[in-house]
Formats: structure tokens, sequence, C-alpha cells
């Protein structure tokens, strides 16, 4: 019982830090546009974000992988 109390209060702490700082984490990635683009799920707070990237193998004109942690454009603490 106290496991789950536990768990319940740091995902709880979690989602307020996620809230106020406006991060979200990576849920999903997918290629697109014949494996040149890259798109990019994250699940904030308040909804799930997708974000497209140019994609490519190496990393120097694009990304390779999609960032874990990524800011969403819209946070609470600035009005």
């Amino acid at each position: 019982m106290k496991v789950m109390i536990r768990g319940a209060i740091v995902l709880g702490l979690v989602w307020l830090a996620m809230l106020f700082s406006g991060y979200g984490v990576l849920i999903g990635s997918s290629e697109n546009v014949a494996g040149l683009g890259l798109q990019c799920k994250y699940l904030t707070a308040r909804q799930v974000v997708t974000a497209q990237y140019i994609h490519s193998e190496s990393g120097v004109i694009g990304l390779s992988d999609c960032p874990i942690l990524r800011q969403s454009e819209k946070v609470i603490d600035h009005g």
C-alpha cells in the first residue's frame, strides 16, 4: 500500500514539473517523407505534441534520433 501511495505522489510531482516547465517526454517516433523527415511525439502535462525534424543517419544535416526531452512552446507560468 505504501508503494502505491509513493508511486502516486511521484507521478503527481513529475506531472507538476512537466506542467510548469513545459517539457515533454518522447513517446514515439517515425520516419516520413521517404526517410528525409523525422516525426517525434512528446507527452506533455496537457497534451501530445508532434515535432517534425530533418532526418539523416549521420546527424550532420539533421537529427539521427529524436531528443528524449523537448520543451513545448506553451509554458503555464509565462502568463
